[in-house]
């Protein structure tokens, strides 16, 4: 399969001080270990463009995108948005981007350019929700993916899986109401953004797991929600809201997944939309704060998606 690779030098220059865990080292990272895997030339690199006005407001309101646009500081100050979200004087510059590369990934991969892609972009975007940024996310680049998909390739259904330890409620916010879109998630509960689990139904498949949770819980709850949901809903494209935060070596988060759970659901994934979408796939970088876990963690999720295991 070809695997595109989304990236952009502009996603380094956004950050929040040298104590914050989203930095660009994580970038770094993921390209060392890819480096040492011997990936880099067997995945199709592309440079991700900026994401036009038009598809951020898809997702997300005037306000909104004001926060960011219009509030950046001078060079070497920051401007804070919440406890743990800054601004940087880049970091417009940086979102355009991670959302540029969620919806060209959707393009190339609509258009048949490519089989699936990877956008290693940040800041991340689970988190941000359509009225405000939130939690190091500034704009929402996986539902943004979506919001094209559905209204400019007029996709019918659409699938956002998210394996981040964190819940990623700006997501679930933005398809609340969204027949179209089934999300399917697990996330450490209680923790931050400490928001109480809504019933499971037939397109939000969101699973609540206790701290310290490892790869047998999660591949359980994996084959008994996630998958006769995503079967039932048959979906046209997935899209992944790839966070690497529930790694057993990552102190951001609780549980203990390690590389062989993430080439595991990476693999569900992989057949789920192989069976009903094509193949079709836009994995987008979300949490992840040990570096060398992340890098690590990216290349099993690369290998599975680029079928290079």
């Amino acid at each position: 399969m070809s695997t595109a690779f989304f990236s952009h030098p502009d996603c380094l220059r956004h950050e929040m001080g040298d104590w914050h865990p989203e930095c660009p080292a994580r970038l770094q990272a993921i390209d060392d270990q890819l480096i040492l895997a011997r990936l880099t030339g067997l995945l199709e690199q592309r440079q991700a463009p900026l994401a036009e006005l038009a598809a951020i407001r898809r997702n997300h309101t005037e306000e909104a995108i004001a926060l960011v646009r219009d509030h950046l500081p001078p060079a070497g100050e920051y401007y804070p948005l919440d406890g743990d979200t800054s601004l940087c004087h880049d970091s417009y510059q940086a979102a355009l981007r991670a959302a540029g590369a969620a919806v060209a990934a959707t393009d190339a991969v609509l258009q048949g350019e490519v089989d699936n892609a990877f956008c290693s972009v940040r800041p991340p975007g689970h988190h941000a929700r359509p009225g405000a940024p939130m939690g190091f996310c500034l704009f929402n680049n996986v539902a943004i993916a979506v919001r094209h998909a559905l209204e400019v390739h007029g996709l019918e259904r659409v699938a956002i899986i998210d394996f981040d330890v964190h819940h990623g409620n700006g997501t679930a916010e933005s398809f609340h109401d969204e027949p179209r879109v089934l999300m399917a998630s697990f996330f450490q509960h209680p923790f931050y953004p400490y928001l109480e689990p809504e019933p499971i139904t037939a397109t939000r498949v969101n699973v609540p797991v206790p701290a310290r949770s490892n790869g047998e819980v999660v591949r359980k709850l994996v084959q008994e929600h996630w998958l006769p949901a995503l079967h039932a809903f048959k979906p046209q494209m997935v899209f992944v809201s790839a966070g690497f935060d529930a790694h057993r070596e990552d102190d951001m988060g609780g549980m203990a997944l390690v590389e062989a759970d993430y080439a595991w659901i990476t693999r569900q994934i992989v057949a789920v939309a192989n069976e009903h979408a094509g193949g079709r796939i836009v994995s987008c970088l979300e949490g992840g704060y040990n570096l060398s876990a992340l890098g690590r963690s990216v290349v099993a999720h690369l290998k599975v998606l680029a079928e290079l295991e």
